[in-house]
């Protein structure tokens, strides 16, 4: 919204610093960080009162898990409410790829909320049926596949990037808006599945907010795009500015959710986060890159796949307990341990994933 004062720029003044994307994405990550210190406290307090009872615990889960009892839960709310209203202010709201991002971000947070709701209120870990969830979540992901196979142009439109080749493309044709919705729907699942303890979920989705904002920078840029070898994605220029408002919410959300949390982020963050990595791996050509850079929530999800699996064939385990995470607090690793460990894990990840930029 503010990127429109640059017009009353004559090229010499203050508002001509709102043409550039990298002080936008600077003063967005500020105004998130600041809202979340400000409202943080107060949204927290207010929630309290609302749940009296707080998220309801899992009784098959960690014995130590049962001194959160009566944290609040839904701190997404926190996390969304930053992100929403420091990217409508440093945005360019004329750009088709912030709305798509915006549209899969809450539509997610709409599902997750409805879950956290049920729970609450129910006081069981049982929310809105995972079917109900999974149905809505493919509706959102296949509109926001659909729009940007629409946007984006001719030569990008239906295609797949292939990390560390130059020029390489498979046209997906027809199944490009399935594979993004696989590409939406397992990422928002993935990092659902990431939240269980203080702070191991919002750590590895601000680095790949980071890793992704960079991606998008150089994507939307023909120079860099060209000098990379990577596909130049015309107008993904402008997911900085989203990528730093969300690192900025985040780490706001993270002084009130660091060991012990005070509040939870809740299916209303950890879906709406989720899908938007996908969102934003999907508009800059670089899904695959998710993979690896997001390759913590991968793990996590397979865990529970192989779980469910091969109990299912054999009655036994291959974990002590999924997702893998609480394996590792069963072997008696230290929450913080855990989490410390994952986020070095993440950033290694991370910088595996921006190799691939280079390493063509």
């Amino acid at each position: 919204m503010l990127y429109w004062l640059a017009e009353l720029s004559s090229g010499g003044d203050v508002f001509n610093l709102f043409r550039y994307i990298t002080f936008r994405a600077g003063a967005a990550f500020f105004t998130a960080l600041i809202f979340g210190f400000v409202f943080g406290r107060p949204m927290i307090e207010w929630l309290r009162r609302k749940q009296k009872k707080g998220q309801p615990i899992r009784s098959d889960g960690p014995e130590g898990h049962f001194v959160k009892a009566g944290t609040p839960t839904m701190g997404g709310l926190l996390i969304l409410s930053a992100l929403l209203v420091s990217t409508l202010l440093w945005a360019r709201l004329d750009n088709a790829y912030i709305w798509i991002v915006l549209f899969v971000t809450y539509g997610f947070a709409a599902v997750g909320f409805a879950d956290d709701y049920a729970k609450v209120s129910k006081q069981n870990t049982r929310g809105v049926s995972s079917r109900v969830r999974m149905l809505i979540g493919l509706v959102i992901a296949a509109v926001a596949g659909t729009l940007t196979a629409w946007v984006q142009p001719d030569p990008l439109t239906g295609q797949l990037a292939v990390p560390f080749l130059k020029d390489t493309l498979i046209n997906l044709g027809i199944f490009f808006v399935p594979f993004s919705m696989l590409v939406i729907v397992g990422a928002a699942n993935a990092v659902n599945l990431t939240d269980g303890l203080d702070g191991l979920a919002i750590g590895p989705v601000m680095i790949a907010a980071a890793t992704f904002g960079i991606i998008a920078y150089f994507v939307g840029r023909i120079d860099f795009a060209t000098y990379l070898g990577v596909h130049h994605v015309p107008g993904a220029g402008e997911i900085p500015v989203f990528c730093a408002a969300l690192i900025g919410a985040g780490l706001g959300f993270l002084w009130y959710n660091a060991p012990p949390a005070a509040v939870f982020m809740g299916d209303t963050g950890s879906l709406a986060l989720g899908g938007a990595l996908g969102a934003i791996a999907v508009v800059t050509k670089h899904e695959a890159v998710l993979a690896i850079v997001g390759g913590l929530f991968v793990v996590e999800a397979l865990s529970v796949i192989i779980q469910v699996l091969y109990f299912k064939r054999t009655g036994k385990r291959v974990f002590l307990m999924a997702p893998i995470h609480h394996h590792f607090e069963k072997m008696g690793w230290s929450e913080p341990q855990i989490v410390i460990r994952f986020w070095i894990i993440s950033a290694v990840l991370a910088l595996i994933g921006l190799a691939t930029l280079k390493l063509r």
